[in-house]
């Protein structure tokens, strides 16, 4: 993998996917000002065309266990304008990470709370491992959410489920949080990373252009009234009849083979 330049994010591009990993596991990967950097311009790496998908994971024992609260503390300590900069900028890269174009898969090796919990709601996808435990946990330090947990998580799991959450602080199982519609899937340990892989192998198959718009659907769809939606549905549908890729996938299905999408 590269690294940035005090490696506290690596990125690897392989398989047409952009493979992300946070790289503090002696602090459980807490975000800090490298941190944002690095995972800013991961994505800026993963604008480019070849590039069919995202992954974001940790290393060592924790996904992310939220912000750096040494660095917090330090910051307000020099200026509390510090803490709100940074504050920003966090999310600043957690919306881009939100709306980047390429399906976003989590990979959630350990702990996932506070700010962690806010990344992967940035994500598309969610797979987990069994260890794996999730929480907002905010509130055991007496902090608000300010990577917008407050507001992602009761649109993802409900309004009372993510009360209970931010509430009490707790840490769950990802497998509990399955039924919920947070976790897609829960894999043994050992099998994050291939399980993973094997997801963004059938996401490189589809045509990108294909995803790239259901993914802009599905997100404007759930802020607008049911009927408005349709209606950007139906134009988008329009609109995609003219695509390269369309054509592509008739072609393929008419000769009997695997189609050559090429995003277009």
């Amino acid at each position: 993998m590269n690294a940035s330049s005090d490696s506290s994010v690596l990125v690897e591009v392989r398989d047409g996917a952009v493979w992300i990993c946070l790289n503090r596991p002696a602090a459980l990967n807490a975000i800090t000002p490298p941190i944002v950097a690095g995972i800013e311009a991961a994505l800026d790496r993963a604008e480019q065309d070849d590039i069919r998908a995202v992954v974001l994971t940790g290393s060592g024992r924790a996904f992310c266990a939220g912000a750096d609260l040494k660095f917090v503390r330090a910051a307000t300590g020099e200026n509390e304008q510090n803490v709100r900069i940074f504050l920003d900028s966090v999310l600043r890269m957690m919306t881009r990470l939100e709306r980047s174009p390429r399906p976003v898969i989590a990979a959630v090796n350990g702990l996932a709370l506070a700010g962690g919990l806010e990344l992967l709601l940035c994500c598309d996808l969610v797979i987990a491992a069994r260890s794996a435990m999730i929480g907002d946990a905010h509130a055991n330090f007496g902090l608000l959410p300010g990577g917008g947990s407050s507001v992602r998580l009761p649109r993802k799991i409900g309004p009372t489920r993510a009360k209970y959450l931010l509430f009490t602080g707790e840490s769950v199982p990802a497998a509990d949080l399955v039924p919920a519609g947070l976790v897609n899937e829960v894999v043994e340990d050992a099998d994050l990373m291939p399980a993973t892989g094997r997801l963004v192998a059938k996401l490189a198959a589809k045509s990108p252009l294909v995803l790239r718009r259901v993914k802009a659907l599905v997100d404007d769809g759930l802020e607008q009234p049911v009927a408005q939606a349709l209606r950007l549905e139906l134009l988008a549908s329009e609109l995609h009849g003219f695509s390269a890729d369309l054509k592509e996938g008739l072609a393929a299905f008419e000769e009997k083979r695997a189609p050559r999408f090429t995003g277009r």
